[in-house]
């Protein structure tokens, strides 16, 4: 049989390496890969592509994203670009000036560090914004700031109690500062007006196309559910498997209600049944067992430090009962679920690691594949632990740098001993752990070259240093590595992540070889071609 597509005149990168130089598809499926007896294969209505010495690699894949949000935000208050707090303030201004029909003020994405101690006041987006209401929760949704007047449609006044799971930031005299941690977000997030579920549609489509344009073929969406005032994007994904709107295959993580036990695994089981369909499947349980170490809700085993460098009481906040977790994971593990960590500091990886150790000392081998995700502190002894029980380790490489919130707001707080278990990539791949990526989006840019270029450099794209803890660089192989297949490995995508013959045809061409260019350089690498099932989704302009 001729082949339907044919990709020529480059590397492509195999299992086996950069061995090939010819992949045909014939369908949805790879059907050959090789060299020059390939070619053999082209037939007069085979459409050919000429790699021109660019790298054709699998798709990328994302294991923890969430796209619906980050879409809902890109036509909201944007504030991803601002770097200081008076970039922020003139951008809300800008939008709610444009935006004068609006009840609330909503969007986000500002960055902790343009703020002293990462907390802005109700004041400065008074000044932006004084007779609306205004909620725009931070990068990393953490935390959200908040103007007077949605205090007081909150009702929270210096009388209010922090919520159990979460914080109101204060000023000198008890009031209410403008910022609300964790589960303190949701005394304001909950009244602000829900998008539709056109709108959810929408926002999908908009994040898929974004998505697609970044060699991205498949992901996990980490959060499928409601939480904090975020909308539950269950509605959109079944819409769009349904009418065939969903090109990429992306498996949904049902959230886990932490104010609830046991008793929510039947609705779960039920979930799972209800909105699997076509492309999109809803096979895994996300539990979030911490917050993050920049607001001090990270969970660790020792107590964060103050300014000064001496220890205090807090040693974050688990979300989770430890004491429970491990009967909830042997009981999700025994029906089947893959169970997706939110776990940030040391002590929240050890309780997750306990867990999963628990379900496989009750239920035995499974291939349910758990995976732990972000990553940030963990203590030399767990290292080895995600190999030996075949937990995936999934991190977000975009976060292990040299930046402000990590030197100003996470290092001085963490203190020298614990600052160097930050996003230990080398070592637990030397461990034998098997590593997945992904981007967090919105928290952080989803492009997955970005934040290869970080795994390998330790370093921002474009910045110059210094290296951030240059032990734990892993090389290029094994960054798309965890992008490719280790993250098609996370998602049960077992027909992807490879290019081998009887694949499917998910792939990606790069605009050249970052195999030949400096490491500084693989952050300036585009993509220029994505197929998901032998079908193009994206071309660049210049493709």
């Amino acid at each position: 049989m001729h082949a339907d597509l044919l990709f020529t005149g480059g590397p492509v990168l195999t299992p086996e390496g950069r061995t090939a130089t010819a992949v045909a598809v014939t369908g949805d499926r790879i059907t050959a890969v090789g060299r020059a007896e390939v070619h053999d294969l082209a037939g007069p209505d085979t459409h050919v592509v000429d790699l021109a010495g660019r790298l054709l690699l699998p798709g990328f894949q994302d294991a923890h994203v969430h796209p619906v949000p980050a879409g809902l935000e890109l036509t909201q208050c944007d504030l991803t670009r601002a770097r200081t707090a008076e970039e922020t303030i003139a951008a809300v201004r800008a939008y709610a000036d444009a935006h004068p029909e609006r009840e609330w003020i909503t969007g986000g994405g500002w960055s902790m560090e343009a703020f002293e101690g990462g907390t802005p006041t109700k004041e400065l987006l008074d000044s932006a914004v004084p007779d609306r209401p205004v909620y725009l929760p931070n990068r990393d949704h953490h935390g959200a700031w908040v103007n007077s007047r949605a205090l007081r449609l909150a009702g929270i006044t210096r009388d209010t109690l922090d919520p159990a799971d979460g914080r109101i930031e204060r000023d000198a005299s008890g009031e209410p500062a403008g910022t609300l941690q964790e589960g303190a977000m949701q005394l304001v997030g909950r009244l602000t007006p829900p998008a539709t579920p056109a709108d959810r549609l929408a926002a999908l489509l908009h994040a898929q196309r974004h998505l697609h344009a970044l060699g991205i073929t498949a992901w996990q969406d980490a959060l499928v559910g409601e939480f904090l005032g975020m909308d539950d994007p269950s509605d959109a994904y079944l819409a769009a498997a349904r009418d065939g709107s969903l090109t990429a295959r992306v498996v949904g993580a049902l959230w886990w209600d932490r104010e609830r036990g046991a008793e929510q695994i039947p609705e779960l089981v039920e979930r799972r049944a209800r909105l699997s369909h076509g492309r999109f499947s809803a096979g895994s349980v996300k539990l979030m067992l911490d917050g993050v170490a920049e607001t001090g809700t990270a969970a660790l085993l020792d107590p964060y430090l103050d300014k000064c460098g001496c220890a205090t009481a807090n040693r974050g906040t688990s979300f989770i009962d430890a004491k429970q977790l491990p009967s909830y994971v042997t009981e999700l593990d025994a029906l089947g679920f893959q169970c997706h960590f939110h776990a940030l500091g040391d002590r929240a990886v050890r309780d997750a690691l306990d867990a999963v150790e628990a379900a496989r000392a009750a239920n035995g081998p499974s291939d349910t594949r758990p995976h732990l995700a972000h990553l940030q502190v963990v203590h030399p002894d767990d290292v080895a632990r995600f190999a030996r029980l075949g937990a995936v380790a999934n991190i977000q490489p975009l976060w292990a740098a040299h930046e402000p919130q990590m030197d100003e707001l996470t290092i001085p707080f963490l203190g020298p001993e614990r600052a160097v278990w930050q996003y230990p990539f080398a070592s637990l791949l030397h461990s034998g752990a098997r590593l997945a990526a992904g981007s967090d989006w919105p928290v952080s840019s989803p492009d997955p070259l970005q934040g290869i270029h970080v795994a390998v450099n330790r370093v921002e794209p474009g910045g110059t240093g210094p290296v951030f803890l240059p032990g734990e660089r892993v090389d290029l192989a094994a960054a798309l590595t965890a992008y490719t297949a280790g993250s098609a490995y996370a998602n049960h995508l077992d027909d992807t992540g490879r290019v081998a013959a009887g694949a499917l045809a998910d792939l990606v061409v790069l605009d050249r070889d970052p195999f030949d260019v400096p490491p500084e350089e693989i952050g300036t690498t585009r993509v220029a071609l994505t197929y998901v099932g032998g079908e193009e989704v994206y071309a660049a302009q210049e493709a």
